[in-house]
């Protein structure tokens, strides 16, 4: 038995070219995004506010990120699973930093979460939209393969 596991993670220079993605993508849809890229953990590794975005989406961003990372699934998963559990409608959106609506998206190289990113400012659904550019530009998936 080992005691200890290898875990793979975007590259700093990956963080930056999803950030980069993700905000040509927001800028083909002439909307204004804030947009966080995460490690494994959930913790920042980029960030940009484009001029004009919404403040409070700043945070969002941060969050959607962090809860695609905590979870490996998709934030637009969310209405779906609490739908169907009176305890988890509850108590999860009770938590800390869950953002149960689309714009947060894990990162995935092959089976392995390597990451995610979170966007917020302009629709739930122009927000995964701009995640899943962010991932195309980097090869990987919003699910493992």
């Amino acid at each position: 038995m080992s005691a200890t596991a290898l875990q793979r993670s975007l590259t700093d220079e990956a963080a930056h070219t999803a950030v980069a993605a993700a905000v040509a993508h927001a800028r083909s849809l002439g909307v204004r995004i804030n947009v966080a890229v995460a490690d494994t953990s959930g913790l920042l590794m980029g960030f940009l506010r484009m001029p004009g975005s919404f403040l409070h989406s700043i945070d969002i961003a941060i969050d959607k990120a962090y809860t695609a990372a905590s979870f490996g699934f998709p934030t637009e998963r969310w209405p779906a699973l609490l739908e169907g559990d009176a305890g988890l409608r509850a108590g999860m959106p009770q938590r800390p930093r869950l953002v149960p609506f689309g714009g947060g998206v894990p990162m995935y190289a092959g089976s392995d979460c390597v990451g995610a990113i979170g966007v917020s400012g302009a629709s739930a659904e122009q927000d995964a939209s701009c995640a899943r550019a962010a991932l195309a530009a980097l090869g990987l998936s919003d699910q493992p393969s």
